[in-house]
């Protein structure tokens, strides 16, 4: 909302010596957000004064063009008295004409100076002004500013009679303000500001409804309360807005269009109701409001032909719809520059249907902004009187008797709150009296002490309860005053179990050297392709959203490997060629073919009600994903460095079920996207928690990564669901260690991780540990096998073991893994 300081000046004594900043400032403290000030005029230095067309001349030009050169009274202006020579190329005035002109010495919008200069065979000494040369918009449509003939004396100064030097605050206008979104309102806080005398513009002696004025009829008075109607005949349509009510309406950031439609956007902009204008004479029998019929159809005052719903609100007469109620009139009574008989509505909307009937058409105004925000409907009547007596005043029309009023306004709820609830809330002490004066100061009727009884004013629909009028007594105490106290740290049990898994997860893997990162939960179909998921893999079963923030990305993501190699082909893109990133958040797994009721909101929902909906939600299981590239250890003086590699992926996973507690077995496994050579799947006993591996070759070239990038997702609510709380720590003896070695000859499918497994049942309580430290395929392995070489570490916790007792529990290792395996030992 634009407000010209000038003309809240003119419904507020403020203090003579008040700035525009002081009011800013202050009307901002109020709650009003300031969003601009603006000077429109600060940039028009220099002599600016009336001139007299003394003289005008037309000379043709050689390039078809004819200019005037003219002479121009502008007295002392000038310093000499002398009628000043302008060389000029409009011509919709003549001489004897009150013009604008800028004398030597001035500057002109946009650092334009004007200086004496020759031209067209004549000196021009100055320039004489139209509206777009001054930045007053461009009604001139290349025209001069012709004066009417009392607006002065040549020589005066014109900054003051052209509102050159009016200041104007522009408001960020919150919706429950809508008030505001008028002088009338405005002017209200400044006078709250500076308790100051208000004049509300809407007080006025109004003629009394009759029956005499034009017909209508309200069908559906829920959604049009309040309905006011006056004719204006004989107006002139040819009459010109007069120039301050166009000078108002631009610095309130509308544009001037003709005296029907400026007065009706003028009274808008003073009272903050919206006005409609008819053409009086294209009206067919009386006007109806209704709603809709289904498929109706309207061509609005933009052009566009609309088809109506049933909850819309419209304005008919005998030959259908000529109006969207409260939003936009229809172009077939538009009033025109024939218009002569005008009809001028006043009606009160009701909001919600006007937002609604808004959305669906995607259709906004200056009037539908205020009507679905909620205007006073108890002024209705006063808005029509201040249009009509304008109309009258500059259109030379006549104000006919009848005066059409349908209705009543909504009556005010009424709020009860206790007299110290304000001082309890903001921690100010403010008393009951403070508290009366100041709900009394912002229009609500107050009655009893301890215990108030509030009725909000008309214009306020956004006061329903009592910490409404809480923040009214706060706002004019001053939110300043509110004391800054630091609440007191409630007393707290410290961190859940599950918390204190996901640190330990979070500080295994820094520890490890990898990075966190976070990135959107949202995956469009893209995702799945880039990934190579078959069309009947499972993850492909995503939740839609409805209102999505990207339409490229509308699906909550089913797996965070998008994510995880997204974040990590943007690093690469950075220079960061060495990576190892995780990441740890929730996926989103739709329960096919649940669907939530759609329940009333008048009560709780019953149990059975309940359970639904607690069945349709998706599940939420929080995953584990981790991404490798580049060198795991770098090269240095100390050696050459190591690639990253699938296994690492799995060690990580192990050294995360390690951290908390639990075991992870490997299998070898075919899932996309890995490589199915190169796919390890996780087990937590029986239960597969994930896959870990490198990437199949074509979606690393799909996500825009190296190849043989290393991933893992697996189920991390799996493993926090059986994570120890205190996991024990390692036993050690003092005793020497025995060590064992030995290579096995084994069919390839055989996973070396349960030959591990098995080596180390069948070499008892004894066995330390069981490693993997060589793989061999060579000439010396027959066909289709290869020597895998394990390290078998023996320790007793109680004495030094013989020779005889680690030879006998390398033999049972390797006597079980023979028995299950069919291995040979080399």
């Amino acid at each position: 909302m634009k407000a010209p300081v000038s003309w809240i000046r003119e419904y507020v004594d403020l203090p003579a010596a008040a700035t525009t900043d002081e009011l800013a400032a202050r009307l901002t403290a109020l709650g009003l957000k300031l969003e601009a000030l603006e000077r429109p005029g600060a940039d028009i230095t220099g002599p600016l004064v009336i001139g007299r067309v003394l003289t005008m001349d037309p000379e043709p030009q050689k390039n078809g063009k004819t200019i005037n050169w003219c002479t121009v009274d502008v007295a002392d202006a000038n310093g000499t008295g002398e009628p000043q020579g302008i060389v000029c190329g409009a011509h919709n005035f003549a001489p004897g004409d009150l013009v604008v002109v800028v004398l030597p010495g001035g500057v002109l919008p946009g650092g334009f100076e004007i200086s004496e200069r020759k031209t067209y065979g004549h000196l021009s000494a100055g320039m004489i002004c139209s509206s777009a040369e001054l930045g007053l918009g461009d009604d001139g449509a290349h025209g001069i500013i012709v004066l009417p003939p009392d607006a002065g004396k040549p020589g005066d100064e014109v900054r003051e009679l052209l509102h050159l030097d009016d200041e104007v605050i522009e408001f960020e206008i919150n919706p429950d303000r809508a008030y505001a979104l008028s002088l009338r309102g405005v002017a209200r806080e400044a006078a709250l500001a500076f308790e100051a005398p208000y004049a509300d513009p809407a007080l006025r002696e109004t003629p009394a409804p009759n029956d005499q004025g034009y017909p209508v009829v309200v069908d559906d008075p829920a959604g049009c309360p309040v309905f006011v109607a006056r004719t204006v005949s004989g107006f002139d349509p040819a009459a010109p807005t007069p120039r301050w009510m166009a000078r108002r309406i631009q610095l309130a950031g509308m544009r001037p269009i003709s005296l029907a439609v400026d007065v009706t956007n003028y009274v808008m902009l003073e009272l903050g109701h919206p006005i409609h204008g008819y053409d009086a004479d294209k009206l067919a029998g009386p006007i109806r409001v209704r709603r809709a019929t289904e498929g109706e159809r309207l061509t609005t005052l933009d052009g566009a032909e609309r088809t109506l719903a049933s909850e819309d609100l419209v304005v008919t007469d005998d030959t259908g719809p000529i109006g969207l109620g409260g939003v936009m009139g229809g172009s077939t009574t538009e009033m025109s520059e024939t218009t002569t008989r005008i009809l001028v509505e006043v009606a009160s909307w009701n909001p919600t249907s006007m937002f609604r009937t808004g959305k669906r058409h995607k259709l906004t105004s200056e009037a539908g902004k205020r009507n679905e925000r909620g205007v006073d409907p108890t002024i209705p009547e006063a808005a029509a009187d201040r249009v009509v007596e304008l109309l009258v005043a500059h259109g030379g029309g006549t104000a006919e008797p009848g005066v059409t009023k349908i209705g009543v306004a909504p009556e005010q709820p009424t709020v009860t709150m206790e007299a110290g609830l304000p001082a309890r809330i903001t921690g100010m002490e403010i008393p009951a009296e403070t508290v009366v004066d100041n709900l009394l100061a912002v229009g609500c009727e107050v009655t009893g002490t301890d215990r108030l009884t509030v009725v909000p004013p008309p214009w306020r629909p956004d006061i329903t309860d009592p910490f409404d009028l809480v923040e009214e007594v706060a706002r004019i105490v001053g939110y300043d005053n509110v004391p800054s106290v630091l609440p007191p740290a409630p007393a707290g049990r410290g961190l859940t179990q599950e918390q204190l898994f996901r640190r330990r997860v979070g500080r295994t893997l820094a520890g490890a050297g990898f990075v966190e990162v976070l990135t959107f939960p949202f995956l469009g179909e893209t995702a799945f392709d880039t990934l190579g998921l078959p069309a009947d893999d499972a993850r492909r079963t995503a939740l839609r959203l409805a209102n999505p923030l990207s339409a490229e990305a509308p699906l909550m993501a089913t797996t965070l490997l998008p994510g995880a190699l997204e974040a990590l082909a943007r690093n690469l893109g950075r220079g960061n060629g060495d990576l190892a990133l995780f990441e740890a958040a929730t996926v989103t797994l739709p329960r096919v073919g649940a669907v939530a009721p759609i329940l009333p909101v008048d009560r709780r929902p019953t149990p059975s009600e309940w359970d639904e909906l607690n069945e349709a939600l998706p599940d939420q299981p929080l995953h584990l994903a981790l991404a490798l590239t580049g060198d795991r250890d770098t090269a240095g003086w100390w050696g050459p460095g190591r690639k990253a590699e699938w296994a690492d992926a799995v060690e990580a996973v192990r050294e995360v079920a390690a951290a908390l507690g639990i075991e992870v077995t490997v299998r070898a496994g075919d899932q996309a996207p890995w490589h199915p050579g190169r796919c390890a799947e996780l087990f937590l006993g029986d239960l597969s928690i994930g896959y870990a591996g490198e990437l199949h070759p074509r979606v690393c070239k799909a996500a825009g990564v190296p190849e043989r990038t290393a991933v893992a997702e697996v189920n991390l609510s799996t493993l926090l669901a059986h994570a120890v709380a205190v996991v024990p720590g390692p036993e050690f003896s003092t005793f020497p260690v025995a060590k064992e070695d030995v290579a096995l000859l084994l069919p390839v499918e055989v996973p070396a991780e349960d030959v591990a497994q098995t080596l180390r049942e069948g070499a008892g309580a004894l066995c330390e540990s069981v490693r993997l430290f060589d793989i061999y395929t060579g000439e010396q392995v027959q066909a289709g096998h290869r020597s895998l070489a394990f390290a078998l570490r023996f320790r007793a916790p109680d004495r030094t073991l013989t020779e005889a007792e680690t030879g006998e529990a390398r033999g049972a290792a390797v006597a079980l893994a023979a028995e299950r395996h069919g291995a040979v030992q080399r």
